[in-house]
């Protein structure tokens, strides 16, 4: 059997202040649409799903990220993900300038939990509150210098 990543799913509150985030940061979206219907149900295991959604896809064409924003049901609003709760929390992408990074954050009024850290002489990392309350790494290799 192979087996490789499709994309992480990510429902958000506003699609499109989302979108402007990860394409202001270089992921491109490559297609919306709005899904519903009984294959939309069993594929989710939700009745009645219904959801605007969106396909982007970072630079180098590996990753890609599916952001959704339900029309119905109406979206449950959770306090944000942290750190160390068990889980899916975060998505982070390798950046070769991580302070340009965090100005483009920074546009979208999302900033560092707690600033840029050094992992030795390999990374530069920094977790950002993200649209929606996405916990979003960024790491530069310092080695790539």
């Amino acid at each position: 059997m192979s087996i490789r990543l499709e994309n992480v799913g990510i429902a958000v509150r506003d699609l499109e202040e989302t979108i402007a985030f990860f394409t202001d940061l270089g992921l491109t979206v490559l297609g919306r649409d709005e899904v519903s219907g009984e294959w939309a149900d069993t594929a989710v295991g939700l009745d009645g799903n219904h959801a605007r959604i969106a396909m982007l896809q970072t630079p180098d064409g590996a990753g890609r990220l599916e952001l959704f924003e339900y029309l119905h049901p109406d979206a449950i609003e959770t306090e944000p993900t942290l750190p160390h709760e068990i889980g899916m929390h975060r998505v982070a992408f390798q950046v070769d300038d991580i302070d340009a990074a965090l100005e483009v954050a920074a546009r979208h009024g999302c900033f560092p939990l707690r600033g840029v850290a050094r992992y030795e002489d390999v990374y530069r990392l920094s977790y950002v509150r993200g649209p929606s309350g996405i916990i979003v790494m960024f790491a530069q290799d310092l080695r790539a210098v």
